[in-house]
């Protein structure tokens, strides 16, 4: 492996090991407001932080079509109605393949299929795999999207969850 590679998989470490030095910081629990296409909100997600460091999805939707849903974490911290394109991509610091069943490791944005039940409504807990970073500290943050199809957890770069339904931005602290 060259020297500069070594050196940029320690930078990204390095930064990865930092965010979850700063999460551990973040208030115990962070409320994420769901909004879909048409800027109506459909409910929340709270980001629970616990004991040494670890994380906690709590979601709370309704007025989703019913079936299985992809659910990630993204890069940029805007919801731009109508396609939430503005999210950008899964939130990826080291440069992962996607897919929660990767051999290599996956995105950590990567989340499991949020499951909506036939009246529209899902309710879930979730581990947060690996800590994403405190709210604010990039520019602008992250976001929670909800997809139309279920993410296959494994087609790169996306899982072929489709559609972007719903949007969620994680605040900064102190907001």
């Amino acid at each position: 492996m060259k020297s500069t590679t070594l050196i940029a998989a320690a930078a990204l470490l390095c930064s990865a090991f930092a965010s979850a030095l700063t999460w551990a910081q973040m208030p115990p629990e962070t409320r994420v407001e769901m909004r879909n296409a048409q800027g109506e909100p459909i409910g929340s997600a709270t980001v629970i932080a616990g004991a040494g460091g670890s994380l906690t999805l709590r979601v709370q939707v309704t007025k989703l079509p019913p079936g299985p849903h992809g659910f990630h974490i993204h890069e940029v911290g805007k919801c731009e109605p109508p396609d939430f394109l503005s999210a950008g991509p899964h939130f990826n610091p080291l440069g992962k393949k996607h897919g929660r069943q990767n051999p290599d490791g996956s995105h950590a944005g990567d989340l499991p299929n949020l499951l909506v039940g036939p009246d529209g409504s899902a309710e879930v807990e979730v581990p947060i795999r690996f800590p994403v970073r405190e709210p604010g500290l990039g520019t602008p943050g992250t976001a929670l999207i909800i997809h139309a199809n279920p993410d296959d957890e494994a087609t790169d770069p996306d899982g072929n969850a489709g559609a972007r339904l719903a949007c969620g931005v994680i605040p900064k602290r102190g907001e």
